[in-house]
């Protein structure tokens, strides 16, 4: 499956891949795109977007996105 978030990593948007890829899709591909266009690339490529914003793999209550994915697929 295809997964995609913003460009300029962070430690945020290297734990998350990271985390993906090891307990939740083993054949994860990563896309990094502007923030912009994330949503845009998401719907096209029929990628699942995450650490961005109003998404459900975001910033929720306080917590990073890393803990969203946690909570959400694991």
């Amino acid at each position: 499956m295809k997964w995609i978030t913003r460009s300029h990593v962070h430690v945020d948007r290297v734990a998350c891949p990271w985390l993906i890829k090891r307990f939740v899709d083993s054949q994860a591909e990563f896309i990094f795109v502007t923030s912009d266009i994330v949503q845009e690339i998401a719907d096209k490529d029929g990628a699942i977007p995450f650490d961005v914003g109003d998404v459900e793999l975001g910033h929720k209550d306080g917590h990073c996105s890393f803990i969203s994915i946690i909570k959400n697929t694991i």
